[in-house]
């Protein structure tokens, strides 16, 4: 960077002309700062994982903020190494965070139980009764299947819920006072009616009445976040909240915040595919599609969640609760292997060598099986998870087929949610991709072209994913109060002069991931019988 422009940021940083996005996911908490171009500046982050606690999956609130905490410092930190000058003001700010699951918490605003994260998948008999009562596929993650499982488990808290929200709407509401949520992110907490941009009345009238009739009284509209769309004015940072991102004490108050949103929601911002026709992948622990749809479905699907974009459009979801962590298992593997043989390769270069392998390996998986099944997978019917991998006798068993096998298994159980779209006439132009699996270029966007059926697109500035994401709905508080929509925006204002790389379906390719999808479909049953048997 040149002097002049290094001087420049920094004046911009120090007049408060930075906007910063913040985003919780399953494995990292990172912080994106960006200019008025909209490109990042600085970042930070902070790893962490969720654990196991009494069957199941959680995040103790103290490494929420421990967790944040670091990442800002290490954003500061950033900036002040590359610009001189200490981050103190900001135009604006936003927060997006893992969707779903079930944070409940008392009329003080203390937990009730431990946070209970999207990937826990206990809530069955919630599932089944909501979605037959609603006529609207609830999957198990939504944090009205978890309220409606502990109603039916009669769980002690439940008459002491005061307040229900997502871990972006939590740390919103602590950061502002707020009690607001983006209307993508509510999405998965409970039906959204398009029309109206809020939650379905008349299902939480039902809703009301079927606890009720499990002697739970409850008033769901009172317990939930209020819906806010892209835009929309969501509270400014408080003392308190400032001194909670930035215990040193010089981050300033009084700062915009936009809707806090859902990963999902920050994936679509940030590949710029909340129009119709555009869809985007976002692969991490878990792997979702999000498709923006023309006109409503034929029917319900269990594979298919009905969600909305920022902006309060209707989405079909293919979320999997898998996806690349089994991937990375095995690339550490081969790492170990490395380090063993005294080869001095880290480990972005391990991961090079084995995608690259995979390009050379057989189209079909060469009669290689893998499952990427850490937890269990409700598209799938599973409500556990074994990672599997087997192999026929006479297989393939090649390093560049094995990998090119685990690579297809991070987009099977998509694919499987992608044929219902199919079949339902839902149409394509193209889909945009992102995440660290699609690091590695040509590789992994190759694959899911041919999974998807349907040209892939990536470009560098969703390599900073949601986060950045974040950052961009921030920065559209100004625009929205012009009267641009948010495609306006994003399309006029953010990608104008974005530069994308886009792989069309190879046909091998295709007809390769159809064979492997047949044997996939077919050995399901495997992972269930070591699930009951492991």
């Amino acid at each position: 960077m040149a002097d002049t422009t290094r001087e420049q940021t920094a004046q911009l940083i120090e007049q408060g002309e930075a906007v910063l996005g913040l985003e919780l996911g399953s494995t990292r908490i990172k912080a994106v700062l960006i200019g008025p171009d909209h490109q990042p500046l600085a970042s930070g982050s902070h790893s962490w994982e969720n654990q196991l606690v009494d069957d199941l999956w959680t995040y103790a609130i103290d490494d929420v903020w421990s967790g944040l905490q670091d990442c800002y410092a290490a954003l500061a930190a950033d900036v002040r190494e590359q610009y001189g000058v200490e981050l103190t003001r900001l135009r604006a700010l936003g927060v997006s965070a893992m969707m779903h699951g079930y944070l409940a918490l008392d009329a003080d605003g203390e937990l009730l139980v431990p946070f209970r994260t999207w990937r826990n998948t206990h809530t069955g008999a919630a599932v089944e009764a909501l979605s037959e009562a609603f006529a609207v596929n609830i999957p198990h993650r939504w944090s009205v299947a978890h309220l409606f499982q502990a109603i039916l488990d009669e769980e002690d808290h439940v008459s002491r819920v005061a307040q229900l929200t997502t871990l972006a709407g939590y740390v919103h509401w602590k950061l502002t006072g707020r009690r607001v949520l983006g209307v993508g992110d509510a999405s998965g907490m409970f039906p959204i009616d398009s029309e109206a941009r809020d939650y379905d009345a008349g299902l939480l009238e039902r809703f009301d009445a079927m606890a009720a009739e499990r002697g739970a009284a409850l008033h769901l509209a009172e317990l939930l976040p209020e819906v806010l769309v892209a835009g929309a004015e969501a509270g400014t940072l408080t003392a308190d909240g400032a001194a909670l991102l930035d215990p040193d004490g010089r981050l300033a108050e009084a700062v915009p915040l936009c809707p806090p949103e859902g990963d999902a929601g920050t994936g679509m911002v940030a590949t710029n595919s909340v129009a119709v026709r555009t869809g985007n992948v976002s692969a991490g622990t878990s792997i979702f599609a999000m498709v923006v749809l023309e006109g409503p479905l034929s029917r319900p699907h269990h594979e298919l969640d009905l969600v909305t974009t920022p902006a309060g459009d209707p989405v079909a979801m293919v979320h999997c609760n898998n996806g690349a962590s089994e991937l990375n298992a095995w690339v550490g593997l081969f790492a170990e292997f490395a380090a063993a043989v005294d080869l001095d390769l880290d480990r972005a270069a391990v991961f090079r060598a084995l995608f690259g392998a995979a390009l050379d390996g057989a189209a079909d998986g060469g009669g290689l099986m893998a499952f990427n099944y850490l937890a269990g997978e409700p598209i799938t019917g599973l409500d556990q998870g074994r990672p599997l991998f087997f192999r026929r006798p006479d297989s393939d068993f090649s390093l560049a087929t094995f990998f090119r096998t685990q690579l297809y298994a991070a987009f099977g159980t998509l694919r499987i949610g992608m044929d219902v779209l199919h079949e339902e006439g839902v149409r394509l132009d193209r889909m945009f991709a992102h995440g660290g699996i699609f690091t590695t270029k040509g590789v992994a966007q190759r694959f899911l072209a041919a999974a998807v059926e349907t040209p892939v697109a990536v470009g560098d500035v969703a390599a900073e994913g949601g986060a950045w994401g974040i950052a961009v709905l921030a920065a559209y508080l100004s625009r929205a109060a012009d009267g641009a929509s948010l495609q306006e925006f994003l399309d006029r204002d953010v990608f104008a002069d974005v530069e994308l790389s886009v792989l069309d379906p190879q046909p091998d390719d295709v007809d390769g991931f159809a064979a492997f999808m047949e044997r996939y479909r077919e050995a399901v049953p495997v992972v269930a019988a070591a699930a009951q048997h492991s």
